[in-house]
């Protein structure tokens, strides 16, 4: 009896849930503007990702190469970068929009306390901000995501277990 293979659709599923759930903890306990604790979703990432590789070997009963289980990786990635896209959006359009202000309002506080800027230069740049931080966090989400799945898809196929068969033996 084969194993059932769970795609990389599944296993993005799961892992940006997981995400999601944290970022909701970071958020109603209030730490949004605690940068350590924004850099832990890529730990998750990275060890879900590592996960999904090594499983995916497993379920394959080794018969893989380093590039299956690379590519394996890699899409779920990838589901994770669009799907974790579209919950930003929805977050900062639809369900907190007050995350906006809080984000716009620590960047009123560090440009403060750097004492470069002029009020009327402060005011400009929380006003671009504003207009394209969806953009902008989009954009950001799938370069880090695309890198950190790459690094965690590399080490998940370093580290799965590897014997492919030879079809022609």
């Amino acid at each position: 009896m084969e194993n059932k293979i769970i795609s990389p659709i599944i296993k993005g599923i799961v892992i940006t849930l997981i995400l999601i759930v944290f970022g909701l903890v970071i958020y109603f306990a209030g730490e949004m503007t605690n940068k350590g604790l924004s850099y832990i979703q890529y730990v998750i990432l990275i060890i879900g990702i590592i996960l999904s590789c090594t499983s995916f070997a497993k379920q394959m009963n080794a018969n893989v190469t380093f590039g299956n289980v690379f590519a394996h990786g890699f899409k779920t990635s990838m589901v994770c970068a669009v799907l974790l896209s579209i919950y930003t959006v929805l977050a900062l359009k639809v369900l907190f929009p007050d995350m906006l202000d809080t984000i716009i309002n620590t960047a009123r506080q560090q440009m403060q306390q750097q004492g470069k800027l002029s009020e009327e230069q402060m005011q400009s740049a929380l006003d671009m901000t504003k207009k394209f931080i969806v953009p902008f966090a989009i954009g950001g989400i799938l370069i880090m995501f695309a890198i950190m799945g790459a690094i965690a898809s590399l080490i998940g196929a370093a580290v799965a277990k590897k014997q492919p068969q030879n079809p022609f033996s």
